[in-house]
């Protein structure tokens, strides 16, 4: 019986490595004809309602969270260290405000985060990239939050989504140990 239970959980882990394949292969394709995901073009739409001012010395600049950068109204692409997207579980369509100082440092605040739903999953490695299968659907995740977690391919994933429409990028909540492991028995 253990044998069917595990042999189920092999085909069904599979499944999700397969389908996962076959949407990275649609979004290649995809890039290769110049076309752009429809999540893309939505958070794009969504940072052009925002806004651009100043604050004395400071220039302030309202985006959208794409998974690793901030998008802004004019469409340019703003660098998000990765260490504060993964400390602050910044997902994509969140809305950041980029406080940029006169002598250049960039300061970003969250200051619209999106209706979000936590899934589990399991992360794999991939193509140089670590991802979180789950719920039929491989999700980008921060290289930060992977080591931050000291997580390792095959760990069974807590992840943070957007609750509505599609997202190529989710956060790391959480790693959930397995039960007698040696990552289990240092938790106590």
């Amino acid at each position: 019986m253990a044998s069917q239970v595990a042999k189920i959980a092999l085909a069904k882990e599979m499944l999700e490595t397969a389908e996962s394949n076959l949407k990275s292969a649609k979004k290649i394709l995809n890039e290769i004809a110049g076309g752009k995901s429809g999540a893309k073009e939505k958070l794009e739409k969504a940072a052009a309602e925002l806004s651009v001012g100043e604050d004395g010395e400071d220039q302030i600049i309202e985006g959208v969270f794409d998974g690793q950068n901030m998008i802004g109204p004019n469409q340019k692409t703003y660098p998000v260290p990765a260490n504060y997207a993964s400390k602050s579980k910044l997902i994509p369509g969140d809305v950041l405000k980029l406080t940029i100082k006169e002598d250049g440092t960039f300061l970003y605040k969250q200051i619209g985060p999106i209706e979000r739903k936590k899934i589990k999953g399991v992360l794999t490695y991939e193509d140089g990239k670590y991802k979180v299968l789950a719920e039929g659907h491989a999700y980008n995740v921060l290289l930060a939050s992977v080591t931050y977690f000291k997580a390792e391919s095959g760990d069974e994933i807590t992840l943070v989504v957007p609750d509505h429409g599609e997202s190529e990028w989710g956060a790391i909540e959480n790693v959930i140990p397995k039960l007698g492991s040696e990552k289990s028995d240092n938790l106590f």
